[in-house]
């Protein structure tokens, strides 16, 4: 077994709405509508559990139904969580617009913007066994959750845990500045960002100038497979997984969540990779961003 991974960040409902054709601006658009379970760092969380990896998910829901449904759903993924609820602010929504191989998010963080980085240090005190931490970009994006982001990291390495941070989100990257960015994960172990996130970094879809802030950067490119680059090495390549697309959503958290179980469990970067595009490919295939049961 790898150990105990950390997962820390957000935690939501998912409004998701899978629809063909154009999106009719300013009229109605068929589509089928479903609430799911979502979060970049729940989703994560979900799939590294079922796949077998032990894991503690860090974050704050409100103290309102879907808080509740949210935990009930984690923990019946296998999922241990560190989770407060807070009854000032309500459980974060997204709203998810699905077609072919994009989506569109409009984005409620709600209470996930409450962690803080007591919930940090708590988690690492009772999280027996943990090898790892896992950071989702989003706790980063937002002013009030940043010092629990970046505490995240510094306490995990101080801790002797490895770290790795997934970019979450082009756009919030853009407004945030990719220099910023950078400078907050500087010495993670493994950055994770798809083709826009890395340009919004670094300016290139390469993963080596990423690899100069941390020690190992991978770059997704959907169809085209991913890379991995570490310092003074060659990048590797893998082609991606054959999948039939029905929805996107979560499917970088689902790649997160393959590449991570194998390469904490000793595999090299190829192998590593070709974990995280089956498991990425996986979740293409449905609806939704959490593995089926």
């Amino acid at each position: 077994m790898n150990g105990r991974v950390i997962v820390v960040g957000d935690i939501v409902t998912d409004v998701l709405a899978v629809y063909d054709g154009p999106l009719a601006a300013g009229s109605d658009t068929p589509a089928q509508i479903a609430l799911t379970a979502g979060g970049s760092a729940a989703n994560t969380a979900a799939w590294l559990a079922g796949g077998g990896t032990p894991v503690t998910l860090v974050g704050v829901v409100g103290a309102d139904a879907a808080g509740a449904d949210r935990l009930a759903e984690l923990a019946g993924a296998g999922v241990d969580c560190s989770v407060r609820q807070v009854a000032e602010a309500p459980t974060g929504t997204v709203v998810v617009l699905s077609h072919g191989d994009e989506r569109t998010m409009l984005c409620d963080r709600g209470a996930n913007a409450r962690l803080s980085t007591s919930d940090i240090d708590r988690a690492l005190a009772e999280a027996a066994g943990a090898v790892h931490l896992h950071l989702s970009g989003y706790a980063l994006f937002d002013g009030d959750s940043r010092p629990a982001g970046r505490h995240a990291l510094a306490a995990a390495r101080a801790a002797g845990l490895t770290t790795s941070v997934d970019a979450a989100s082009a756009g919030p990257l853009r407004r945030v500045g990719g220099a910023a960015f950078l400078d907050w994960v500087r010495g993670a172990d493994l950055l994770l960002a798809n083709l826009d996130e890395a340009v919004a970094l670094a300016g290139t879809a390469d993963p080596a100038p990423l690899s100069a802030h941390v020690r190992h950067a991978v770059v997704k490119r959907g169809a085209a497979g991913a890379s991995w680059a570490s310092a003074g090495a060659e990048p590797v390549e893998v082609a991606a997984e054959p999948a039939s697309v029905v929805d996107v959503t979560g499917a970088g958290d689902a790649f997160a969540a393959g590449l991570l179980a194998a390469w904490l469990g000793g595999a090299g970067p190829v192998d590593a990779l070709r974990a995280g595009a089956r498991l990425g490919a996986r979740a293409v295939a449905v609806a939704g961003a959490r593995p089926r049961s």
